[in-house]
């Protein structure tokens, strides 16, 4: 199994509670209804949460940061260099960034990143993935330990296994938010060569030996 807690806000949009030495890593805050959630599911694990950790900056991945933090005010808060700009609503696009138009909603935190990463940061067990194309600076976690891929939105498993790139009929809402599906694609091709023993999208149930749903998906959005 998995060594993550998945907590679902009205059953598709995910947060996970990772396991550590010293407390809780928090992946993704859900919206803000989903606060209370959380933090109850943390008191099941009787462990605290030391760490706020964010794949990329769209309202339902950090929508309960905000009340989490007046919550938990020593935890440490964690986003990519790049969407942390995306967080506090800056828009603009880094030269040599596609031109394509930012999707999805940016309605930001007032909470500030205490870090922030890039590709190849560790985060306790974590290791930082650069997976652009969803967000401008989306990353996913990849958990040394026993291999689980926390894909963010790169892919969701809502209705089968899918690749953001690419709209998926049963949950059209991930493609409909994608920055750029080109560079989305690459990255979903980049996370499939980490050969992720669980893939924990943002969105879905996580997804055992995921290798052939990837690749499935993968292929459906070429």
């Amino acid at each position: 199994m998995s060594n993550a807690t998945r907590t679902s806000l009205w059953g598709f949009v995910n947060a996970y509670l990772v396991p550590e030495d010293d407390g809780l890593t928090l992946i993704d805050t859900t919206m803000s209804a989903g606060a209370k959630k959380i933090l109850a599911a943390a008191e099941q694990l009787q462990a605290p949460i030391v760490r706020i950790v964010l794949t990329h900056a769209h309202d339902d991945h950090i929508g309960g940061l905000d009340r989490l933090k007046a919550a938990l005010p020593d935890a440490e808060v964690i986003i990519s260099t790049r969407d942390a700009r995306l967080m506090a609503k800056d828009m603009t696009l880094d030269p040599g960034e596609p031109t394509s138009k930012l999707r999805g909603s940016y309605s930001g935190a007032q909470t500030r990143p205490t870090r922030t990463v890039a590709d190849g940061d560790r985060i306790g067990s974590l290791r930082v993935v650069a997976s652009p194309g969803h967000t401008p600076g989306h990353v996913a976690f990849l958990d040394e330990r026993d291999q689980t891929l926390f894909c963010g939105d790169v892919f969701s498993s809502l209705g089968g296994v899918a690749s953001s790139a690419r709209v998926n009929p049963r949950f059209p809402l991930v493609r409909m938010g994608t920055w750029d599906p080109a560079t989305d694609l690459a990255s979903a091709r980049a996370l499939r060569a980490l050969e992720p023993k669980w893939l924990a999208p943002g969105h879905g149930r996580i997804v055992p030996s995921p290798d052939t749903a990837m690749d499935k998906a993968i292929e459906r959005a070429s």
